[in-house]
């Protein structure tokens, strides 16, 4: 996985950044929230369509979960799971990604 750097000014909402993973330019979900912060494929894993209903928005539950905008699945924003809808028991593919310098890249 090569090491990009990205620039995210949000806390606790999701948001979308553009990476090199294994090769590929990848669309992927951030969240950071603090010095916290997790990342996913921007990819449902029902039907492999984004999540966001246009680049960089992104639909929350009223409960704060991730919503596919195409088919409505839902994810939990801990790990990535899919509580309700045609990906139910299935995950969303983890980024690793960490705070440098008070950016979030990549991990290594």
């Amino acid at each position: 996985m090569d090491v990009m750097d990205f620039e995210l000014l949000v806390d606790g909402v999701p948001a979308e950044a553009e990476a090199m993973v294994d090769g590929s330019a990848e669309s992927l979900v951030v969240l950071r929230d603090g010095d916290a912060v997790r990342a996913w494929l921007n990819v449902c894993p029902h039907a492999g369509r984004r999540l966001d209903w246009a680049p960089g928005k992104f639909l929350l539950s009223k409960a704060g979960q991730l919503v596919c905008a195409a088919h409505g699945a839902t994810f939990e924003l801990q790990g990535g799971q899919c509580l309700a809808g045609p990906c139910r028991g299935e995950a969303l593919r983890a980024v690793s990604v960490q705070v440098r310098d008070g950016k979030v890249v990549l991990a290594g």
